[in-house]
C-alpha cells in the first residue's frame, strides 16, 4: 500500500545528474548545499565528459555509479528523462528525484508507464526535491533561508512554492519538507507514512493539490493518529463544478469540496482553509500539549468584545465552545465575582482588579470535562507600546504558569495578523503555551489540537480497498452485465438492479404499447402513472412523459396517446421503448436519494429533499459510499427534510426517518459495489409514508460509465 522513502529521506549516497562542469544548474545547486550543510555521504556527479564536477570526481554513466548509491537526483531537460530513467532501472541505484518539468504527453506516459512496472522509485516529477533538516540533508535545487532551523514539523507540499510560503512564514523548526510534484509514482502519503514512524517528527502539515489515493491517504494518516502524531491539511484548488458530466440530478448537487470535505471528516483528519490557518496550526502542534477529555474550547480574555468576537467566529467555523458544568460555573463566579461564569469569561467583568483571582478560574476551566482546551485572548503586538505590553505581562504570566500547570493545552492569540512581540513569544513558549496571530486562524489552530482517534482512518481506507469483499454476492455478475451496455438504463433493468440490492420500489410493469398495457392493467391495479420507457429520456416529467390519477382503460389509453404525442414534440428522436405502469402512491413527503462518481474517493451518496423542483430546493447531505445506518442517521439529520419529518409545525405528522436511511445504506452499497460501472444514479421521488416513513421509490435513473 506504501512505498518505502527511506533512500529519499536518508539516502548514503546521491548521484547528480544534470551537474554542469560549466555553468550553475539545479544539480550543481544541489551539490553545493549538501557540501555546505556537511553532508557526510558520497555525493557522485554524472556526467558523460567531465571528469570533474565542483570538486567532485564524476562518473561518465549512471551504469558506472557504486552499488550502493541510494538516489539519483535528476536535472535534465524533459526530453532525456525517459531515457535516463530506464537507465536507472538497469542500474545499482534505488530511487529517482527528478526536478524536471515540461513533459509531452508521450513522455510523460512513458514515465508513468515504467513506474507501474519498476523496482525504481521515482519522486517527482516537477518537483523541488525535500530537505531533511534533522539529519542535514539538503536535496533542493534552491538555497534555503538562512532563518530555518531544525524542529519537529514537517511539510509535504505538492507545490514547490507552497513549502516555500510555509517555511519561510513560520517561527517553527522543522524535520523535513517535502515537495511532491505531479506524483508519478511516490505520492504524499507514502511520506506521510513514513513521517508516522519518524521520532524527530510530531507534527505534519500537509498543502494538497489533490489526493492521488484516498486509501492511501487515510491508512498513512491512521498511521499518524496512533503515533499520537498531528496532521493537518490545506486543500487548495478546491471548486464548486459538478462532479458528474451527466443529466443526472446527484451530479449538479454536488461538487468537487463536498467529497473533500467528507473524506476529512470521515477519516478524522484536520484541516485548514489558508495558509495562514495552517502556519497557525503547525505553530500552535510545535508548541502546546494535544487535547485530552473534551474537544471543546473555552475561551477567555480581558475584554468581552473580544471574547463574544472568537465566539461568533469559532461557531462558524464550527470549533466547539464548550458549555460549562454548574460545578465549574460557581467556581468561576466566585474566582471572579461580576461574571456569569459562563463561557466565555471576561476578567473584566470583575472591576475591582484585587477582587479577581484568574488562576482559580482558569484551573476551573481546565478541570471541566467539556473542555479540551483554554484559548486566552491578549493584545501582544510588537507595535505596542512598551509600557502598554508591561502592564499586560501580569495576566500573560498567569495564563504561562496556568499552561505550564494543566494536563490541557492553553493557546494565547493576539487578535489581530500583525507581528506579535518576540520577547512575549519566547517566554510563553518556555510555559509549553503557543502564541498566534489572528483570531480566525488561532482559534483553528486551537481547535486542530485535538487527536485524531486511532482505528477511524483506517476502518475507512480497509473499507475502500481494491480488494474489499462486495457487499452484494450478485455484484460481479451484475458488474459484468452493466459491462456490456453504456449510457441510461432501461427503467426496467434500473429497477431489477435495485431490488438486488432491497431497496424498496413501486410495484411497476414495462409494456409494450396501449393493448399490452390495458392487458396487464391489473398487475398493477387502479389508481396507477404511466410514464415513457425510453433510455434516451433521462427526466420524463420533463418530456411531458408522465402521466398521474390513470384511474380506468379509458383513462390508461389517453394517457398512452398523450405522452407519444408529447415526447414525439419535446423529443422526437428519441426512441420509445415502452411504456412503465406503476401502482400510484399517495400522500407522503417526497425525499430523493442518489449517488454519483466522484474520483479518486469513489462514488458519494446524496439525500435531501426530492420532488420535480430537487436542484431548485438543493436541500442535501452528502457522504462517500460505503457507510452505516449510524452515519446515514447523521446524514439525513443535516437536512431541512428531516426538520419537516420531525413534524415542523404540525404540517406534516412526525414521521420515522430509519426507512429513509435504510435506503440510503443499501444505497452506498450498491454505489460501492458498482464504482468504475455505474457512475450515477438518481432516485427521485421516494415517497415516505407519514409516520411510519415507509418509503417507496418512484422513479430511477441509473447511467452507466462509457468504455474507457
Amino acid at each position: 500500500m506504501h512505498i518505502d522513502v527511506t533512500s529519499m529521506v536518508r539516502p548514503r549516497s546521491v548521484a547528480i545528474v544534470g551537474a554542469s562542469a560549466k555553468r550553475v544548474t539545479q544539480g550543481n545547486v544541489v551539490i553545493s548545499n549538501l557540501k555546505e550543510w556537511g553532508y557526510q555521504g558520497a555525493v557522485l556527479p554524472v556526467h558523460p565528459q567531465a571528469r570533474e564536477i565542483d570538486g567532485l570526481a564524476a562518473c561518465n554513466t549512471v551504469a558506472a555509479l557504486p552499488a550502493e548509491t541510494d538516489l539519483a537526483i535528476v536535472a535534465i531537460p524533459a526530453a532525456q528523462v525517459p531515457a535516463i530513467l530506464n537507465e536507472l532501472e538497469d542500474s545499482p541505484v534505488r530511487s529517482a528525484i527528478v526536478f524536471t518539468n515540461g513533459f509531452s504527453s508521450d513522455e510523460e506516459r512513458a514515465i508513468r508507464e515504467m513506474s507501474r512496472s519498476s523496482r525504481l522509485i521515482v519522486h517527482g516529477p516537477n518537483c523541488m526535491g525535500l530537505v531533511n533538516f534533522t539529519d542535514s540533508i539538503p536535496l533542493y535545487p534552491s538555497r534555503p533561508s538562512e532563518r530555518l532551523r531544525a524542529g519537529k514539523v514537517a511539510i509535504v507540499a505538492q507545490s514547490g512554492s507552497a513549502a516555500i510560503s510555509v517555511m519561510n512564514s513560520t517561527v517553527v523548526g522543522f524535520s523535513k519538507v517535502v515537495t511532491m510534484g505531479s506524483e508519478f509514482h511516490v505520492g504524499a502519503a507514502d511520506y506521510i507514512r513514513w513521517l508516522a514512524g519518524d521520532d524527530a517528527t510530531t507534527t505534519i502539515g500537509v498543502v494538497a493539490e489533490s489526493i492521488k489515493d484516498p486509501v492511501a491517504f487515510a491508512l498513512a494518516a491512521e498511521a499518524v493518529h496512533a503515533a499520537g502524531k498531528s496532521l493537518v491539511v490545506l486543500k487548495v484548488g478546491r471548486t464548486a463544478t459538478g462532479l458528474a458530466a451527466t443529466q443526472a440530478h446527484t451530479g449538479a448537487l454536488v461538487s468537487d469540496s463536498d467529497a473533500y470535505d467528507d473524506f476529512f471528516a470521515a477519516t478524522n483528519i484536520a484541516t485548514a482553509a489558508d495558509y495562514d490557518e495552517l502556519i497557525a496550526s503547525l505553530e500552535c502542534s510545535a508548541v502546546a500539549r494535544k487535547m485530552v477529555g473534551g474537544s471543546d474550547i473555552a475561551i477567555v480574555g480581558i475584554s468581552g468584545g473580544q471574547t463574544a468576537l472568537a465566539c461568533d467566529i469559532a461557531e462558524t467555523g464550527g470549533i466547539g465552545v464548550a458549555a460549562f458544568s454548574e460545578t465549574t460555573r460557581q467556581r468561576v463566579m466566585k474566582a471572579l465575582p461580576g461574571t456569569s461564569g459562563s463561557n466565555p469569561i471576561d476578567f473584566g467583568a470583575t472591576v475591582n482588579v484585587d477582587d479577581r483571582n484568574s488562576p482559580e478560574a482558569i484551573a476551573a476551566v481546565f478541570e471541566d470535562a467539556a473542555v479540551g482546551a483554554v484559548v486566552a485572548l491578549q493584545d501582544t503586538q510588537e507595535s505596542l507600546n512598551p509600557a502598554t505590553l508591561e502592564n499586560y505581562m501580569g495576566i500573560l504570566t498567569v495564563y504561562a504558569e496556568a499552561g505550564q500547570a494543566a494536563s490541557k493545552p492553553l493557546v494565547v492569540i493576539s487578535p489581530t495578523s500583525e507581528n506579535v512581540d518576540p520577547g512575549v513569544r519566547a517566554f510563553l513558549g518556555k510555559h509549553d503555551v503557543p502564541l498566534i496571530r489572528g483570531l480566525t486562524a488561532g482559534l483553528r489552530a486551537a481547535g486542530n489540537l485535538r487527536l485524531g482517534k486511532p482505528g477511524i482512518a483506517g476502518a475507512w481506507g480497509n473499507a475502500r480497498r481494491s480488494d474489499r469483499p462486495f457487499h452484494n454476492p450478485n455484484a460481479p455478475r451484475l458488474r459484468e452485465e452493466l459491462l456490456e451496455t453504456t449510457g441510461t438504463l432501461s427503467p426496467e433493468t434500473s429497477f431489477r438492479i435495485l431490488r438486488d440490492y432491497g431497496l424498496p420500489l413501486v410495484r411497476a410493469i414495462v409494456v409494450g404499447g396501449v393493448e399490452d398495457a390495458v392487458a396487464r392493467a391489473s398487475e398493477i391495479g387502479f389508481p396507477m402513472v404511466v410514464k415513457v420507457a425510453s433510455r434516451d429520456i433521462q427526466h420524463r416529467s420533463d418530456a411531458g412523459g408522465v402521466v398521474l390519477d390513470v384511474t380506468d382503460e379509458v383513462g390508461l389509453r389517453a394517457a398512452i396517446a398523450r405522452i407519444a404525442t408529447n415526447v414525439g414534440k419535446a423529443l422526437p428522436d428519441a426512441v420509445i421503448d415502452g411504456y412503465e405502469l406503476q401502482e400510484q402512491v399517495v400522500g407522503g413527503v417526497e425525499a430523493m436519494a442518489g449517488f454519483t462518481s466522484a474520483p479518486p474517493f469513489g462514488q458519494l451518496v446524496v439525500v435531501g429533499s426530492g420532488g420535480t423542483l430537487v436542484e431548485v430546493m438543493a436541500d442535501r447531505a452528502v457522504k462517500l459510499a460505503p457507510f452505516d445506518t449510524e452515519a446515514a442517521v447523521s446524514m439525513l439529520s443535516r437536512t431541512k427534510l428531516a426538520k419537516v419529518l420531525g413534524g415542523y409545525r404540525n404540517l406534516v405528522p412526525e414521521t420515522d426517518i430509519s426507512p429513509l436511511a435504510d435506503v440510503a445504506v443499501k444505497l452506498s452499497q450498491m454505489a460501492s459495489d458498482l464504482e468504475g460501472v455505474m457512475v450515477a444514479c438518481d432516485l427521485n421521488p421516494v415517497v415516505l409514508r407519514h409516520g411510519s416513513g415507509e418509503a417507496r421509490i418512484v422513479d430511477a435513473l441509473c447511467i452507466v460509465a462509457a468504455p474507457a
